[in-house]
């Protein structure tokens, strides 16, 4: 008897074992399907692997993405909407659905779908990045609160930092424009973004110190404060106009004067960088790398050629670094508060 018990369950395991290892299987040839754009291929074979485990949310996830890829949304929001109420969803989950909704433009339920997604991770930079775009769809400038929200708490994801300097740039605040769009592009280097954002921080700069009117001279906290004060300390370096040569004279003047007066009581990870580069002889040729391309692409090539060496060792120092910021170096006030 204990012999027929166990031969038994010795097949059941066999069985389990197979009916995973087909479903896995299936999963990674749908997988390379959707790799080579073939998505009618990888949602027959992401059916058949559902139908095998019908509870993997990968295979889920990966069977609504297929038909968001293949512009069938209704049947990509079939498949997403019940998974966002598993207790096992992940962000991908309501990032997948709110793909779908956004194409459809089903604005009402997405942005219902996102309340729950933040509710559920209060720390995910992505669904407040993808909320803010769904406000900003609409012309909501409440999109900024979300934008700001996701820095605050997912410092390191890139895509709020993009949009919120996008934000500011068109509004009186030039501050957090170029602080925002400098940090974006340190995250995100060389992104088909990349340019653009440099571009804002070069105009961003030329708004800054041709502001007659002073608005931005009225920062509603102490770090904004402090930066303007500071910039305005060494203004004569661009008395001449905007360069990268200027802007490097400026900013380096900026540094020491910051590290001397404010750099104890507000740290700043940005800033750490640039008196970094600058200890490290390299903080020319990053300001040449960040503004040059933007503000004349030919004066850049030129330096690049005269440099070489020197913009060598900054490419190469940039591409092997990670540049993370602090969780406790947050100092935007959300707009309203």
């Amino acid at each position: 008897m204990k012999l027929v018990v166990l031969a038994g369950a010795l097949i059941l395991c066999l069985q389990f074992s197979t009916f995973a290892q087909d479903a896995n299987t299936l999963h990674e040839s749908a997988k390379a399907y959707m790799r080579q754009g073939d998505y009618t291929n990888a949602i027959v074979v992401l059916t058949h692997a559902s139908h095998q485990n019908p509870n993997d949310l990968e295979i889920q996830k990966d069977l609504a993405f297929a038909y968001y890829l293949q512009s069938n949304y209704s049947k990509s929001i079939e498949v997403a909407k019940p998974l966002i109420d598993r207790k096992d969803a992940d962000e991908q989950t309501f990032q997948i659905l709110g793909m779908g909704y956004k194409a459809i433009e089903e604005k009402k339920e997405c942005e219902k779908m996102y309340k729950q997604g933040i509710k559920k991770f209060p720390n995910s930079g992505t669904l407040y990045n993808e909320y803010g775009e769904l406000l900003w769809s609409k012309q909501d400038a409440e999109a900024i609160k979300m934008w700001e929200k996701g820095i605050e708490v997912d410092p390191n994801y890139s895509s709020n930092y993009y949009n919120a300097a996008k934000f500011y740039y068109f509004t009186y605040d030039k501050v957090w424009g170029i602080i925002y769009g400098e940090i974006f592009v340190n995250l995100e280097s060389y992104s088909k973004r990349t340019p653009e954002i440099k571009n804002i921080l070069v105009e961003g700069y030329k708004k800054l110190f041709s502001d007659t009117k002073n608005k931005s001279l009225n920062p509603k906290n102490n770090f904004a404060q402090a930066y303007l004060s500071v910039m305005s300390d060494q203004s004569s370096a661009v008395a001449l106009g905007i360069t990268p040569e200027s802007l490097t004279i400026l900013r380096s003047r900026f540094i020491l004067e910051w590290f001397e007066k404010y750099a104890n009581k507000l740290p700043f990870r940005l800033f750490d960088y640039h008196r970094q580069l600058m200890k490290e002889g390299m903080f020319d040729a990053y300001n040449q790398w960040l503004f040059g391309p933007a503000q004349n692409l030919t004066a850049y090539q030129n330096w690049t050629n005269a440099h070489t060496d020197e913009y060598n060792r900054f490419i190469n120092f940039q591409k092997n670094r990670v540049f993370k910021l602090p969780n406790a170096q947050y100092y935007k006030p959300l707009p309203g508060k």
